[in-house]
């Protein structure tokens, strides 16, 4: 294997992917950013959940909220959905790993929060059966996914 020839393919197509992306999601971004700062100023909070490293993802990006990201301001209202073992096994257990999110959003989500899930397939069940959860309590729902966004499409609000 030519090691160079590896890293190099890779950091071209990281590269190529970073080039296309802001002109691919500027709209979306946008939405999203405004459904947040609606649901922060209007008491409500942002949810993350996701499997594996998107759950790991969803944990930073709740933990950048409510601590800080770049400079000291309030603390924001986030959560990830991921970080509680006490729920994540009694509901996997007594409801199936499927219903993960969805029961957690139950429980806490109430309309003008914003739910985001995180999948890298877009196929995810439990992140699917969760933002459909989240439309349906009025929540907003969004999803970070990649490639084509799997069986995301029409799921997310903004």
């Amino acid at each position: 294997m030519d090691h160079n020839a590896f890293l190099n393919a890779e950091f071209d197509e990281h590269f190529g992917v970073a080039q296309a992306t802001p002109d691919a999601v500027r709209e979306s971004f946008s939405r999203l950013v405004t459904a947040c700062t609606e649901s922060i100023n209007n008491g409500g909070k942002i949810m993350f959940f996701g499997n594996g490293g998107s759950a790991s993802d969803a944990q930073h990006l709740a933990t950048e909220l409510t601590a800080r990201y770049i400079t000291d301001r309030a603390a924001i209202a986030a959560l990830a959905l991921t970080t509680d073992t006490s729920a994540l096994t009694a509901i996997g257990n007594d409801f199936g790993f499927e219903n993960l999110f969805s029961r957690q959003i139950e429980a806490l989500g109430k309309p003008g929060d914003v739910a985001i899930g995180i999948t890298t397939s877009g196929k995810s069940p439990n992140v699917i059966k969760a933002l459909r959860q989240a439309r349906d309590m009025g929540l907003t729902a969004a999803a970070l996914s990649g490639k084509d966004g799997g069986d995301l499409p029409g799921l997310a609000d903004p």
